[in-house]
C-alpha cells in the first residue's frame, strides 16, 4: 500500500486538515474540530503548525 500525505482537493483553507484526514482514515469534521480545540488549548501555536504544513504538503495532484 503506497500513500502519501498530500493537501486534500477538499480545503477549506489549504487542505491540509482534510489531508491529514484522508491519509489516516478520519473522519474530516472530527480532524478539524480536534486541530482547532488543541491550537486553542495551546495558545494558538496549531496556527505556526498548519503555515508549516501548508508549505511542506504537497499537492494532491
Amino acid at each position: 500500500m503506497d500513500r502519501k500525505l498530500t493537501k486534500s482537493s477538499s480545503k477549506v483553507i489549504a487542505g491540509v486538515c482534510a489531508g491529514i484526514a484522508e491519509y489516516f482514515g478520519w473522519e474530516v469534521s472530527v480532524t478539524r474540530l480536534v486541530y482547532a480545540l488543541l491550537t486553542i488549548f495551546t495558545a494558538f501555536s496549531g496556527v505556526i503548525v498548519y503555515i508549516i504544513l501548508m508549505l511542506a504538503m504537497p499537492n494532491n495532484s
